[in-house]
């Protein structure tokens, strides 16, 4: 969001980044920022290299050229290119703490009820107080519209309640920002209509998010800056409105109007 926050270093920035796997580059040259209260949502095809993307910026893959600064501190390498990783274990805990993930399978853990699901990390990774955390996941489990599967499994929820509740663990962590990869898109389109009202709600919060979707009315409908990326570069960029409304780039006419056809 424009403003006061201006004057504040970016929660997320991304400069210049390249990742490959091994002869295949993925991402050539891709900058991408997010101030608090932004919602930048990264929009393209399959293999355009989005996910890749959001898993660099999270450090759950290494890039081989290009900077990550998290509230204006850079990530440390050690290495160069293909053997590049980061110098400092404990920044990437804490790197990861502040950037918390949703992932497009939901990835709980089957073994553990949802409340468990959302209590684990705050107790075992931030060393929280058992009862503060158990108070603050119920509260998240009710904001999410879950409150009252506490007790139960993942596998005894719907897909899209089970995502509600990895978006209440990501929550738990209170994190900077959260990074959404692909969360409607292992859902029937009834259950995806659960997960975006909450994403929804979440944005009029002005939550800072990144959200990698091949949803564009949830890109349009919640995102402050949208970027197109095509085989690994950022084709076009703007504010929704523009960027669906009036595309400049003729392969991203392609893009939307393929998408509306489908």
């Amino acid at each position: 969001m424009a403003g006061v926050t201006d004057t504040l270093p970016p929660v997320l920035e991304i400069r210049d980044l390249h990742k490959s796997y091994g002869a295949l580059e993925v991402l050539k040259g891709v900058s991408v920022t997010a101030r608090k209260g932004d919602v930048v949502s990264l929009i393209g095809s399959s293999g355009s290299g989005k996910s890749t993307l959001l898993r660099c910026a999270n450090l759950l893959e290494d890039s081989q050229q290009g900077d990550i600064l998290f509230e204006g501190e850079p990530v440390k390498w050690k290495g160069k290119g293909p053997n590049r990783h980061p110098a400092d274990r404990r920044q990437v805990i804490r790197m990861r703490t502040n950037l918390s993930m949703v992932f497009q399978q939901f990835n709980l853990w089957a073994h553990m009820s949802i409340l468990q699901n959302v209590m684990e990390a705050p107790v075992t990774v931030l060393g929280e107080d058992r009862e503060k955390v158990e108070t603050r996941a119920r509260a998240l489990l009710d904001k999410v519209g879950i409150g009252d599967k506490c007790d139960v499994y993942p596998a005894q929820l719907s897909g899209g309640q089970q995502q509600r509740a990895a978006i209440a663990r990501a929550l738990a962590m209170q994190p900077r920002a959260l990074l959404f990869d692909e969360p409607t898109s292992a859902l029937d389109p009834e259950l995806q209509q659960e997960v975006v009202r909450v994403i929804k709600a979440l944005a009029a919060e002005d939550r800072t998010m990144i959200i990698v979707t091949h949803d564009m009315r949830l890109a349009a409908d919640v995102s402050d800056h949208v970027v197109f990326l095509h085989q690994g570069l950022i084709e076009e960029e703007g504010p929704p409105d523009r960027l669906f409304g009036a595309p400049r780039s003729e392969r991203l006419k392609q893009f939307l109007s393929a998408t509306v056809a489908a």
